[in-house]
């Protein structure tokens, strides 16, 4: 089976590093920082959207786009300074690879820090890792959209020689339900990402997870 997960919020836990870059632009053009919590919810449409909703308005478009450069730039840098697997993901990863499933990664952060955070956390595990704005010739524009388009994720089953049936898609936001649907692929959604599972089963959750090591039985006995 193929697997292939979202990351933010799903694999890692990126928020503490996230926030620290949106705070860092908050206050480079001198606007009040976001609390952690407010930066949980701006998540799971791209970066673009997060640092967009972050400013709210607060300034015009040219001021933006300054911030949103210095959030990008900041945080390529500092994207593994606290940022770490959640609890249950190692082990989980361990299982799924010794019972021979293909795992890749399809996100919306920026395909530079995909690849780099799969490298740093996940080399022995994860064999294809797409974020944002990867350059692709099987797709229109030559170049990976965000999701929920589902470029990502059909290319990713490509590459692997996966078909719907026998592909999962594993997330944590409305956003990964959505792309799922597009694609066609089955998905389950966590409730320790970055939205609460009242949100998830509002956004058309079929099947949620509350711990990785669920996954295994979901997968064993078939019922994603």
């Amino acid at each position: 089976m193929t697997i292939i997960f979202d990351l933010d919020g799903t694999l890692l836990d990126t928020v503490d590093d996230l926030a620290a870059s949106v705070n860092h632009a908050l206050t480079s053009i001198g606007l009040p920082t976001r609390s952690r919590s407010e930066v949980r919810t701006f998540l799971g449409n791209g970066i673009r959207t997060l640092v967009m909703k972050a400013l709210a308005d607060q300034v015009g478009e040219e001021e933006a786009e300054r911030a949103f450069g210095i959030f990008r730039a900041y945080y390529l840098e500092h994207c593994l300074d606290r940022t770490q697997p959640y609890e249950g993901i190692m082990p989980l990863l361990d299982s799924l690879r010794e019972q021979g499933h293909q795992l890749a990664i399809v996100s919306n952060k920026l395909d530079p820090a995909v690849k780099s955070l799969n490298q740093r956390f996940f080399p022995r595990h994860i064999e294809v890792a797409i974020g944002e704005g990867a350059p692709l010739a099987s797709v229109e524009g030559g170049v990976v959209r965000r999701k929920p388009n589902p470029d990502a994720l059909l290319a990713v089953m490509q590459e692997l020689g996966a078909t719907p049936a026998d592909t999962l898609y594993v997330g944590d936001s409305e956003v990964d339900i959505e792309t799922s649907r597009n694609a066609g692929v089955p998905c389950v959604s966590v409730a320790w990402g970055f939205r609460d599972e009242p949100d998830l089963v509002a956004a058309g959750a079929t099947t949620i997870i509350h711990n990785p090591s669920e996954l295994l039985d979901i997968i064993s006995a078939g019922r994603a």
